[in-house]
């Protein structure tokens, strides 16, 4: 169980931060986390790799705690948008032209990604998203697990996946062209 541990405790650590915002309460989680794990150890029939399952077991883990710490923020409906997260999603004519026009960068994308504050802004970003959609985010971009094992461990659909994951990034998209222009014409 110590070489477990070592192996695994790093990786899963860094995913519990991220979605508990919170050092304390990811400590906490991993512990969970393996506790969980040594109960359950006879039930794992090695159809997923270890360091899924245990990804499994750490990310149940960290939504049952933001769950009992923030109920509201689970009473959305996962097919229905929050109404302030559909603000920001682009919107289409029946024929999905995009109304509107698409937004410009006055600075090239690759320069903005290069700066250390717009990665932190991103972050800070990412985390006002409502759970569904932070989480997905986390586990495909920061964590940068497939679509399939993200599917996996939050027991969902893989198209479920794509569109939480879509919808995320153009909401973070939006999200920060507005702030890049605001601080343009301020």
């Amino acid at each position: 169980m110590v070489d477990l541990i070592r192996t695994h405790a790093a990786p899963l650590r860094r995913t519990c931060r991220r979605l508990l915002r919170d050092d304390v309460d990811a400590d906490d989680a991993i512990q969970e986390t393996f506790l969980n794990a040594l109960r359950g150890l006879s039930s794992f029939r090695g159809d997923a790799r270890l360091s899924t399952w245990l990804h499994r077991i750490a990310i149940n883990v960290c939504l049952a705690r933001l769950r009992r710490a923030r109920p509201q923020a689970w009473t959305m409906d996962a097919d229905h948008e929050d109404d302030a997260l559909a603000s920001l999603l682009p919107r289409y004519h029946h024929d999905g032209h995009r109304i509107g026009p698409l937004p410009t960068w006055s600075t090239p994308l690759d320069e903005l990604a290069q700066r250390r504050e717009l990665c932190e802004r991103v972050r800070r970003m990412v985390e006002s998203l409502p759970e569904p959609h932070r989480t997905v985010i986390v586990l495909r971009d920061f964590e940068e697990l497939s679509t399939e094992e993200t599917a996996e461990l939050l027991g969902v659909r893989v198209n479920a996946v794509k569109t939480r994951l879509h919808r995320a990034r153009q909401v973070l998209r939006t999200m920060l062209e507005h702030e890049l222009h605001r601080e343009e014409l301020g």
